[in-house]
């Protein structure tokens, strides 16, 4: 049965040596759903104990670790670490932190290294020989290092090398030793008095000055054969440092996650003290407790002498909204999802999670009523649970039964409507297997009449929940409640005799039923009044009262009529799943050798089509054509204090 959880007020005092204590308990008992205290205990000298916590530095460097070296932060056994070696493990993660870093910087350097190499030995390779020379066997250091001429090594486009003939009367000469398909390598010579103006012209033709490093020494085949040895001296020195960062992290990873899961839990009890309230040596904690773990609760603090805890009902709590935990049996609890989608019901109010459960179950397995393609759907919900926890995949579990009570009625396995035939003759059952396509009629009248029932009976949820409030307006007068009720039932028999060719609809059926309905319906608001002892009373000019009533009123006319036929779309969902897998059926005939194929893609196609638009359409009668008569949500979620290990420390 589902149903709301009955919460208890919890009034949590004591003095402030015990409060760390009494915040580690509340943290890990799991059941504590923790209020300002500040808002609830009224007084002139309060003021909460909140300051800058002290576990957020250790926490952000654990996270600097985590980042560098890949270790995720996870919830590990820190039974055997103290509350006080909080100092001694911010210590101890500041050296590994350290440490990292150390050895992250060393594979980085020797990294960088070995780049700069490969750029220089790249270079160096374009002095291997070209235009006419052979490979330069001069030391390039000697190069660079004449006083009257400046020299300048780089690369020349292809088609600005082909302009340097226009250059001819200026002092300077370029060198090529190397080419590709789009630039020419080598070296610019000029007297040094002229260099400026030579840099210019360079620079006109997109010269791309290459500055050879300062470990470059001797002549090409030198410095190739020595950067060539350097870039594997880097290689050996990178792998070393990576070697050791990787065993360092792998011998830190157990201790890194059990200093992670004490200071995680330190951090988050330390953070619940923006909600204590002090008053000079004294703290005031409050907050809801479920009832059934009431007692249990209280006896968590039975070792700490000081600490008083009080535990009274929701409605000695002051006006602090109490929160909501739902409370459901096994088959809808998986649908509470859906109410958490449109939002919780108040503490009073009523928990719809069974009726949307067996509703949803019901209508989908209607509209996709087939015994093969249910079976799928319950065993991908199986492997969707199983194998990633998600809540819908639970879900699918109930609709793929329900897929397949349905299939079975209507005799489709897999869009094969005779497969069944033998067996209900075999027992004897004339009146199936139920032929949807055949019976199309039938199966539209029967959707409506599904809705109907559908309709009055979240119109009587409404009318209960109504009387229990002591809301007579919305129980009594209103188009969801008992009014709303007479006058919907009134049309509906109204229509249905006269369609079967029955009397009825006499002066006095009318006028009870129809006319007098839809007046209290008219002026819902003053009789609600009325019944709550406020006397009779339009709170408006008389005028803006008649018209916006009248226009409610015939509001309320056209939604019974809407939402009524919208129910049409529960047998047209039935008639066009039989309909799809009859094409289906016709293309994997035509199709000869490939029928298989054909089957297998074809049910595929119409399970996740289909499946996609039965799923959404049903949500949205849930929505739209019955939480709209009688839940709001609007209630505050139950939420007790836990250590969250998921959450990061920025």
């Amino acid at each position: 049965m589902s149903s709301i959880e009955k919460m208890m007020f919890a009034d949590i005092a004591g003095l402030e040596s015990d409060l760390e204590a009494v915040l580690g308990i509340i943290s890990s008992c799991g059941c504590f759903h923790m209020e300002n205290a500040g808002a609830v205990h009224a007084s002139s000298q309060k003021n909460t104990v909140k300051r800058e916590n002290p576990y957020s530095a250790p926490l952000k460097m654990l996270s600097e670790i985590s980042a560098l070296s890949g270790i995720k932060l996870e919830k590990a056994d820190a039974s055997g670490i103290k509350d006080s070696e909080a100092d001694k493990m911010t210590s101890e993660i500041r050296s590994m932190r350290n440490r990292v870093q150390k050895l992250k910087a060393e594979v980085k350097k020797a990294e960088e290294q070995k780049a700069a190499h490969s750029r220089a030995l790249e270079q160096v390779k374009h002095l291997s020989g070209g235009e006419g020379v052979g490979s330069l066997e001069i030391d390039l250091e000697q190069i660079f290092a004449c006083k009257h001429i400046k020299v300048r090594f780089g690369r020349l486009p292809i088609d600005s090398y082909e302009k340097l003939p226009y250059y001819e009367e200026k002092t300077f000469y370029y060198l090529v030793y190397g080419k590709d398909k789009d630039y020419c390598y080598g070296f610019c010579f000029a007297p040094v008095s002229e260099i400026e103006e030579i840099d210019g012209i360079l620079e006109s033709l997109y010269f791309e000055r290459i500055r050879l490093p300062d470990f470059v020494h001797g002549d090409v085949a030198e410095a190739a054969a020595s950067i060539t040895e350097n870039m594997k001296k880097d290689d050996e020195k990178a792998e070393k440092c990576r070697k050791a960062l990787s065993e360092y992290i792998e011998n830190s990873r157990e201790k890194i996650c059990k200093y992670f899961t004490k200071l995680k839990a330190l951090y988050d009890t330390f953070e619940l003290r923006e909600n204590v309230l002090m008053i000079r040596d004294k703290f005031y904690i409050v907050g809801f407790v479920p009832e059934r773990e009431a007692e249990q609760f209280k006896k968590y603090f039975e070792g700490l002498r000081s600490v008083s805890v009080v535990i009274k009902p929701c409605g000695e709590g002051g006006d602090v909204e109490v929160p909501v935990k739902l409370r459901n049996n096994k088959f809808s609890e998986p649908f509470s999802m859906f109410v958490d989608m449109y939002g919780l019901p108040a503490y009073n109010d009523i928990n719809p999670t069974g009726f949307v459960a067996v509703t949803y179950s019901l209508l989908f397995g209607i509209m996709f009523g087939d015994l093969g393609q249910g079976l799928l759907v319950l065993l991908l919900g199986i492997v969707l649970w199983k194998w990633k926890k998600m809540t819908l995949g639970r879900i699918m579990e109930r609709l793929g039964v329900f897929s397949m009570i349905f299939g079975t009625l209507y005799g489709s396995v897999f869009g094969y409507e005779e497969l069944l035939d033998p067996v209900y003759e075999s027992l004897g059952i004339s009146f199936l297997p139920f032929k949807a396509i055949h019976s199309i009629n039938t199966v539209l009248y029967a959707a409506i009449g599904i809705g109907i029932g559908i309709i009055i009976i979240s119109v009587l949820i409404n009318i209960a929940m109504g009387l229990k409030e002591k809301d007579y307006a919305r129980a009594l007068f209103s188009n969801n409640g008992l009014a709303g009720l007479v006058f919907y039932c009134g049309l509906l028999i109204l229509l249905l005799g006269g369609m079967l060719g029955l009397n009825v609809g006499g002066p006095l059926y009318v006028i009870c039923l129809i006319i007098l309905p839809l007046v209290i319906m008219f002026l819902r608001e003053p009789l609600g009044d009325l019944c709550a002892g406020k006397g009779f009373h339009i709170h408006e000019s008389v005028g803006d009262f008649i018209a916006a009533n009248f226009f409610e009123c015939f509001e309320y006319l056209l939604g019974y009529a809407t939402n009524t036929i919208s129910f049409v779309r529960v047998g047209g969902f039935v008639l066009s799943h039989a309909g799809m897998m009859s094409v289906v059926l016709s293309l994997a005939e035509m199709s000869g050798g490939a029928s298989p194929l054909v089957m297998i893609l074809g049910n595929l196609f119409v399970m996740c089509l289909e499946g996609f638009l039965v799923g959404i359409q049903v949500l949205r009668l849930e929505f739209y054509e019955m939480f709209s008569r009688y839940y709001t949500g609007g209630g505050k979620a139950f939420s007790p204090v836990t250590v969250n290990y998921d959450e990061k420390i920025e």
